[in-house]
Formats: C-alpha cells, sequence, structure tokens
C-alpha cells in the first residue's frame, strides 16, 4: 500500500477533506475512535476541525448537556473523549489495566507518606464516602469535597526529590480512582471552554446503568478493529504504542480479529482488516489546522510517511505535537496565537501559492473561530519559533502547564 493511498484515507476517514465533516462532537470522536483529551482547548480544536458547523458554546452543550461523549482515562495512561457507546469496549480493553497498577501505585505511596496504617482499606472507605457525596450533590469539584472529611484533604508529597516534585491531596487520588474505575466522571469544567479543572458527575449521568461489563480480550479485538478502521494500515508497534499494551496482548488482539498483512511504502509491514482492501477514491485538495495533540497527528508511532523531517520543528521531548499544518494527507508546517489573537504560521515547505490561499483562508476561519479566547500553548510558539521562519509574530512567554506525557 502507497503513501498517496493512506495520506488519502487520512483525508476520508479522518473527517478533514472536503464534504467528510460531519455535524456533531461523537461523530468527531467515532471517526478518529477517540479524541485526545489531556488538553482542554485541543478536544474543541479536534472537534471543530471535523464538523461541518460548530461553535464553542454547540459543543459546550454537546459534551455537558446532551452528553454524548466521556471524558475516560485509557490507552497509555491518557485522557480521551469517547462517545458514549464505545465508552465500554475502550473501558475493558485499556482502562480496568490501568486502574488496576494505578492502585497499587496509590496504595504504595499512601504507605510510604504514612496515611492510614491501612492504606488500601482507607482508600476504599473514603471512594465510599466521596461517591455518595457525589451522587448526592450531583456535581462537585475535588476541592468541594474535601471539606467531608478531614483525611481527604491530607496532603502528601509525590516524587519526593525529582525535579517533578509535588504536593497533592488525598483527596486528588480518591476522586482520580473513582473516575478510573468508571463510577464518577469529569462534567462541565470550571471556567470557559479552555479550562482544566473539571467538575464530578455520578457515571449514570451518561450511562444511566453504568458502563456495561465487557470481556477484556472482546474489547481488545474490537478496539483494535476501530482502529484499523480509521488509522489502518498500520504496523503492529503502531496499535501497540496507541494501544500502550505489551507485544503479547497486541499480537492476541490481531490474531482474534480477521486480518491481512500489506507491504508499506518504504518498509514493514502493515496491517488491514480483511473487509477493507478496497482503493479510496481521490479526495479532493484539502487543508486542515490541526491543533497540539490532534487524535491524527497522534495517531501512528511510525510517522515519517505524514511528517517527513518535521519532527524536531512540531514535536516536543516528551513526544508531544505542536498545532500542525496539514496538506492533503501530510503536515507541512505548524501554527500558534499571535499577540493579535491572529493565527501565525510557519511553513517548513514551499506548498505553492494556490495552496497558500487555502492555508490563509482556513486559519482566518480558525482566528474568527478562536476568538476571543487566548490559548495556553506557548510551549508551542518557542518550539515553532526555534526552527521555523514564520509568517507573522509569536509572543515567546514560556509559560505553560504542559501536557502530558504520549510517547
Amino acid at each position: 500500500m502507497g503513501i498517496e493511498e493512506r495520506r488519502a484515507r487520512v483525508g476520508l476517514r479522518h473527517r478533514l477533506a472536503a464534504g467528510t465533516q460531519v455535524s456533531s462532537v461523537a461523530e468527531a470522536a467515532a471517526a478518529l475512535v477517540v479524541i485526545h483529551a489531556s488538553d482542554s482547548p485541543s478536544v474543541f480544536l479536534q472537534a471543530r476541525a471535523r464538523m461541518s458547523t460548530s461553535s464553542p458554546a454547540e459543543i459546550e452543550h454537546e459534551l455537558y448537556e446532551e452528553r454524548t461523549v466521556l471524558r475516560l482515562l485509557a490507552m497509555r495512561r491518557t485522557l480521551f473523549l469517547v462517545p458514549v457507546d464505545d465508552v465500554p469496549v475502550v473501558h475493558a480493553a485499556a482502562s480496568r489495566a490501568v486502574a488496576e497498577t494505578e492502585r497499587r501505585r496509590t496504595i504504595a505511596m499512601f504507605t510510604e507518606a504514612g496515611v492510614g496504617p491501612d492504606p488500601a482499606a482507607l482508600l476504599a472507605e473514603l471512594e465510599d464516602i466521596g461517591l455518595a457525596a457525589v451522587r448526592e450533590r450531583g456535581e462537585a469539584t475535588t476541592a468541594d469535597l474535601r471539606a467531608l472529611d478531614p483525611r481527604l484533604g491530607q496532603k502528601i508529597t509525590i516524587a519526593r526529590g525529582k525535579p517533578y516534585e509535588a504536593t497533592i491531596s488525598v483527596g486528588q487520588k480518591v476522586f482520580f480512582h473513582l473516575a478510573l474505575d468508571g463510577r464518577i466522571a469529569r462534567g462541565r469544567p470550571r471556567g470557559s471552554w479552555i479550562a482544566s479543572q473539571f467538575r464530578w458527575s455520578p457515571i449514570e449521568r451518561w450511562l444511566p446503568h453504568g458502563i456495561a461489563d465487557m470481556s477484556v480480550d472482546l474489547a481488545r479485538a474490537e478496539l483494535v478493529k476501530k482502529w484499523l478502521r480509521a488509522f489502518g494500515p498500520g504496523t503492529r508497534d503502531d496499535i501497540r504504542w496507541w494501544t500502550g499494551w505489551s507485544l503479547a496482548v497486541t499480537r492476541k488482539a490481531l490474531a482474534d480479529i480477521d486480518v491481512v498483512e500489506v507491504d508499506l511504502d518504504g518498509g514493514g509491514i502493515g496491517y488491514l482488516l480483511a473487509d477493507d482492501l478496497e482503493p479510496s477514491a481521490t479526495p479532493e485538495p484539502w487543508v486542515a489546522l490541526l491543533p497540539a495533540l490532534d487524535a491524527t497527528t497522534m495517531g501512528w508511532k511510525d510517522r515519517d510517511w505524514y511528517l517527513g523531517g518535521y519532527r524536531a520543528a512540531l514535536f516536543d521531548r516528551a513526544g508531544n505535537a505542536g498545532p500542525t499544518i496539514w496538506v492533503d494527507g501530510h503536515i507541512v508546517g505548524g501554527w500558534a496565537q499571535s499577540d493579535s489573537g491572529e493565527i501565525a504560521l510557519y511553513l517548513l515547505e514551499d506548498v505553492g501559492a494556490e495552496t497558500m490561499k487555502a492555508i490563509d483562508h482556513e486559519a482566518a476561519r480558525l482566528s474568527e473561530w478562536i476568538a476571543p479566547t487566548d490559548l495556553p500553548w506557548r510551549i508551542w510558539a518557542q518550539l515553532l519559533g526555534g526552527h521555523a521562519s514564520g509568517r507573522g509574530s509569536i509572543r515567546p512567554s514560556p509559560q505553560t502547564s504542559g501536557p502530558q506525557k504520549n510517547g
């Protein structure tokens, strides 16, 4: 399978090519399996790039009123926005294993910090108290709930002696585990659409009967099928990286579904679903300005066929993707927000006058959509500024909270 076919599939299946956009956040997320959600503004901009019409208010309405999607910690211990219908699959395939590992870590952390004579029993007791309070109130922040019991407010130090040492409350871990186990969920944030501090609500607000139980093996097979339908062809390493699974788990999931091997341009063996071998239609020429940590940009471990030699300019050292400019299925540059709120473009190759006109048009549309919001993405402005000659100015402020490490 050649690079041009793979790039055509990106435009068509990721709803980026002209005429392929969808009408809802849930449809946009389903096209990508899940939307990367560890950065709040990115969620909105990923959805916007794939929707025919939208606004921050309309996306908020779907997220917090219609509740068609749910934020879930899953693959690679990363937060994703998942279509509600697919939550049981993602939860069984990824979240449950993450939950087991994280619970062991939390108990070890409590033990080291001297929290309670029996840290495991204390964690379970505080979870029961916290869950009952969330159900009673319907919606509350971690800070609101710490007053329930003085033990929830107890402070502990994590990563002591390391550069990223921090102090957190016992309550933060308690509600983290309630969410990871699928008993509560992240609802509306405190603040605007770019805010990252969420209120907790009972999971029943999204799923009236809770998250349905599902066999782990069946869920893993189903998740790989969804990934291959959206991102295939992909290598075994791509699937292993995206899911965060071991090699043995990845092999079994592939063996449990009907796939075929294909030779990839540049070498290597990729996998496709056996019923997905027909060549794609050629999409109309398209451009897209995708946000930091976009699910498409972060979709594969092997990125040379769409990223080329631009990794240093567009990814930080932890492997997090910055805002990117796409043309017909490959990346040609990056973008950031200027001091005036306009979109500053950084082209890493010559795209021609017509394509540049289309990029400028999309940048103007994006600037209008974001306004008057100030995106908290200073790190990407610095990254681009050091690697490319730009069109427009980028402010050099070093302030950033930094996205999660994602490989």
